[in-house]
């Protein structure tokens, strides 16, 4: 999907569409032109032009007129290639639409499927629109893929917060100047105050939770399944699973867990970091357990060590988060419960989730078949660096390691490489 590496944009005509907040994609432009590309970039709103301020196109027109003036656009410029983060945002799923028509190469990044040290970048959609074969005789029956080194992109949690903060409090104070805008977030300054909240809350549930992962790796090891929930507007969940929301994905779990599970068994259910300033379900599971008789097998946790955690549960249920597929690292079997890359006999669990309970250790992950589909991510739509700081000894100005041209050119064998399926097939779960 990524044949040469960024020289794969050599004499290209490149559109950028919104990228991850924060400089990536200005600096995603100044790599393109120096391999070789024509690069061209839309901003949709104050908080896009602040960092990508010069040489862009603005679009401030009503949304309803976005498909028009993109196929006009592409037809101009005679685009070649158009990329953009992330390809569930409207305007980016119907530029998707308009560009597949025009028959123009798409690549969709997206964070990384193996984090925190990759970035992904696919040609047809990232996650349930991903183009990646589902079935496991692909990757147990084709030459393996060779390991690709890779470097420690190092801590860039403080840069992403710094680089939301600037572009949701400049893009609402530039609202004037893109009246029509409709992002996919609320552009506000008050969008600073979860993250505000995020801070002293963190500190909170380090003192409240102290303890707590002691506790669980010691009296409860094996004994428990960790339930790691995904950001409250995932669009993963809305668009890629049968849930509407967090809580209803919640419910069904909890109420499983208390129809199926093995008695000595518990329930762990994990916040995900990056939510704990927008969102706290502790009453809404409290009201649940109590309802279905497991208020002393339930626990909700915030701010512990989820490697570790991965390590001492005795199986882990997911909607499709890449958690799954780190837990799938760690050897922990794994239900996904929509639709996800990693989601495959041989990966996960395939059964019910009334059965998983039980059945869970006895469905650890192939370990042949993950590491060739680990190996494969890396090679084919893996990127080594980071979207929010650039990476000590990367490449370039974005700081990023492509994958090396002489290993997609020439893997194991070359006449029977892998190939990304033309036909996705729908992960079951």
């Amino acid at each position: 999907m990524i044949p040469f590496g960024i020289h794969s944009f050599r004499g290209k005509r490149v559109l950028l569409l919104q990228g991850p907040i924060g400089p990536f994609f200005a600096r995603l432009a100044k790599d393109l032109t120096a391999a070789g590309a024509t690069v061209y970039k839309v901003n949709f709103n104050a908080g896009d032009a602040l960092f990508y301020p010069l040489n862009a196109i603005s679009f401030k027109r009503p949304t309803d007129q976005w498909p028009t003036f993109f196929e006009a656009l592409i037809t101009r410029l005679s685009i070649d290639s158009v990329l953009f983060f992330g390809d569930c945002r409207e305007v980016h799923a119907q530029a998707k639409a308009i560009a597949s028509k025009h028959g123009l190469d798409i690549g969709v990044f997206e964070e990384g499927y193996l984090r925190p040290r990759h970035i992904t970048l696919e040609r047809s959609g990232v996650n349930g629109y991903s183009a990646m074969p589902r079935s496991p005789l692909v990757y147990l029956n084709q030459p393996e893929w060779p390991d690709v080194p890779e470097r420690d992109v190092g801590n860039a949690y403080w840069p992403m917060v710094w680089w939301g903060f600037c572009y949701f409090a400049v893009g609402a104070l530039g609202k004037p100047w893109f009246p029509h805008n409709r992002h996919h977030r609320r552009l506000s300054v008050l969008e600073a105050l979860p993250w505000v909240r995020s801070v002293w809350r963190h500190r909170w549930y380090q003192w409240s939770e102290r303890g707590c992962l002691d506790r669980l790796n010691h009296e409860k090891t094996g004994k428990y399944f960790l339930i790691p929930l995904q950001v409250h507007n995932d669009s993963q969940i809305d668009k890629h699973s049968s849930f509407k929301d967090v809580p209803a994905f919640i419910d069904e779990v909890m109420q499983s867990f208390a129809r199926s599970a093995p008695r000595e068994t518990a329930l762990v259910i994990k916040h995900h970091p990056m939510d704990r300033g927008y969102t706290d379900y502790s009453k809404h599971i409290a009201r649940q357990a109590q309802a279905l008789g497991i208020s002393d097998r339930c626990l909700y946790l915030h701010d512990q060590h989820l490697p570790t955690m991965l390590d001492h549960a005795r199986g882990v249920v997911v909607v499709n988060s890449t958690v799954g597929l780190q837990a799938l690292r760690h050897g922990t079997p794994t239900k996904a419960m929509g639709a996800a890359i990693y989601n495959m006999q041989g990966l996960c669990f395939q059964g019910s989730l009334d059965e998983f309970w039980s059945e869970a250790p006895k469905a650890r992950p192939n370990a042949a078949l993950l590491r060739r589909f680990v190996r494969y991510l890396k090679n084919v739509n893996q990127i080594n660096g980071s979207f929010y700081r650039v990476m000590p000894g990367g490449n370039g100005k974005t700081g990023l390691i492509w994958p090396a041209r002489e290993v997609l050119v020439s893997p194991p064998e070359a006449s029977a490489a892998p190939k990304p399926a033309t036909h996705p097939v729908q992960a079951t779960g």
